[in-house]
């Protein structure tokens, strides 16, 4: 967790008037390193394509989104019943170098389609049904990104609009006025440190100029349970 109670409150404000907030190193070498072992055979064939899902099947994942300091991040937010529903891993490299444009996180992972009012539109990626759940459930989720690597102004870092998770969902014209009247940051952060942010803050992010390892660990928490036998896919 960050350092004291007092580094907690603040990252806690931050997060909330902003919708984003980071950390310095949370998670030492020694702990990097060995989950980068126990994630060896993931993140090289995550390597080619520029990530990949499902990371919440692994125990050291598992274990990673259960640890004190996550939990504390998760729960600032949150409250202390949330619980991981997602996990990715993002890597931009010479070979998966990319450009993400400006957009919210809309969609979650869920066990099976189901046809319910304010559910949708549909997808499926790697074999698991997305949709995008009703506002009211997005605002009650928050991404917590382990870095694995350092990332700098020149690795490609995310950028995001402050404030601009408290404005619901937003249509592409929206979005493009948000762009031109408002100030974007970009979120660097130290290896071992922490990213978390809203699904509904705008962010996006530029390909890395010197592209290297740019190890993300992604997972999303929730803080209820979906409606009318609707399951997380976790």
């Amino acid at each position: 967790m960050p350092a004291t109670d007092r580094d907690l409150a603040s990252f806690t404000e931050q997060l909330a008037v902003e919708g984003w907030a980071s950390t310095p190193p949370l998670f030492s070498d020694t702990v990097l390193d060995a989950l980068i072992d126990d994630l060896s055979s993931v993140l090289e064939a995550g390597t080619s394509r520029g990530g990949t899902r499902h990371l919440l099947d692994i125990p050291a994942v598992q274990g990673l989104a259960s640890s004190e300091p996550v939990r504390a991040i998760a729960e600032s937010a949150l409250g202390k019943d949330c619980f991981a529903v997602r996990g990715i891993l993002f890597d931009k490299t010479p070979t998966a170098n990319w450009k993400v444009t400006w957009h919210q996180d809309l969609t979650i992972a869920v066990r099976e389609r189901r046809e319910l009012q304010g559910f949708g539109p549909w997808s499926v990626k790697e074999d698991i049904p997305h949709v995008q759940p009703p506002v009211t459930i997005l605002e009650r989720m928050v991404a917590v990104r382990i870095h694995l690597d350092e990332c700098g102004p020149e690795n490609g870092p995310v950028r995001v609009i402050p404030g601009s998770h408290k404005f619901g969902r937003m249509s592409g014209a929206a979005i493009d006025v948000w762009k031109e009247e408002h100030t974007a940051i970009d979120c660097t952060v130290p290896r071992g440190g922490v990213l978390a942010f809203f699904p509904l803050l705008l962010h996006s992010s530029s390909p890395s100029i010197l592209p290297k390892h740019r190890r993300v660990i992604h997972l999303e928490f929730a803080a209820a349970d979906l409606p009318d036998g609707m399951e997380w896919y976790y």
